[in-house]
């Protein structure tokens, strides 16, 4: 469809926010159905996009985790407003906009699908690694008893330990996160504390796990057998870094199926974190 007005950017709300995950959910992303609702919690000034009157042909995520780091994510032109521009004049407006939104010399994350990587590249990011989605459907299985779910006493520790391997501490978001309905939450305690946890949501095509972070492979394995405990027979879906050798191994040990990948890409300095602890991504859309 030609555009023959100029579209007008301005934020998103929750309803607009659901469109966009919804197109997400076209494009093959398979969000979660509560996912707007955790991504609205963490940052109400966080998306935007171009409309045509009250309707929205494009958008996306600009997320700032007070002030110090930021996130460009769900970014979707409407298909038949494609190959007009729009999508290069939104996606440059959103990257100043969150430029402005965070202190000085704060670096952004995104993560790129293959084909948009050279364009993302001539913006000023640079790719940190790669991220490929595998799926296993669940299975019943033996857990440890060392995995228990997360409870509210434990949320303090919880988020001292996701500011650890997230590198950015995220209390609104991950409030949200682990109380979407339906979650399963899993903790990996020891006498030293928490050594790993993992969270399992449901997505528009079965589940997902995001993030897995663990101090061990070991740890890291019992973790991922408690997630494909909680929901056998269903589809369960995990983005593993690529660099963490050790989280190839345990795919490849489970057999999991690749069904695409991103690249976990930066504006700036990269945020200083031990990727090797790193065995599942939080989520594509927003870091």
């Amino acid at each position: 469809m030609i555009i023959t007005e100029k579209p007008e950017f301005r934020k998103l709300d929750l309803p607009g926010l659901k469109i966009l995950t919804d197109w997400a959910r076209t494009e093959g992303w398979n969000p979660g159905p509560h996912d707007a609702d955790a991504f609205m919690a963490t940052d109400p000034e966080g998306f935007y996009g171009f409309f045509l009157g009250n309707s929205l042909i494009a958008g996306g995520a600009v997320i700032s985790y007070n002030g110090e780091f930021g996130f460009m994510g769900l970014f979707i032109v409407k298909p038949e407003y494609r190959n007009q521009g729009i999508g290069k004049e939104l996606w440059y407006r959103r990257r100043d906009l969150l430029i402005n939104r965070l202190k000085e010399n704060s670096p952004i994350g995104m993560d790129g699908v293959v084909a948009m990587q050279p364009f993302y590249q001539k913006g000023g990011f640079e790719i940190a690694y790669t991220a490929k989605r595998f799926e296993k459907q669940g299975f019943k299985t033996e857990t440890s008893p060392q995995i228990k779910a997360i409870g509210t006493p434990d949320f303090d520790r919880i988020l001292a330990y996701d500011t650890l391997h997230f590198g950015f501490r995220r209390e609104s978001f991950l409030k949200s996160w682990i109380a979407l309905p339906g979650n399963k939450t899993f903790v990996y305690k020891n006498e030293d504390g928490i050594c790993g946890y993992a969270i399992v949501r449901k997505a528009a095509s079965g589940y997902k796990i995001g993030p897995l972070f663990a101090d061990t492979p070991f740890i890291a394995e019992e973790l991922y057998k408690a997630c494909l405990n909680s929901v056998p027979g269903e589809l369960l879906y995990m983005d593993v870094p690529v660099i963490n050798d050790d989280a190839v191994a345990i795919i490849k040990k489970y057999e999991a199926k690749y069904v695409f990948e991103c690249a976990r890409m930066y504006y700036g300095r990269p945020p200083q974190i031990n990727a090797g602890n790193i065995y599942g991504v939080t989520t594509f859309e927003l870091g």
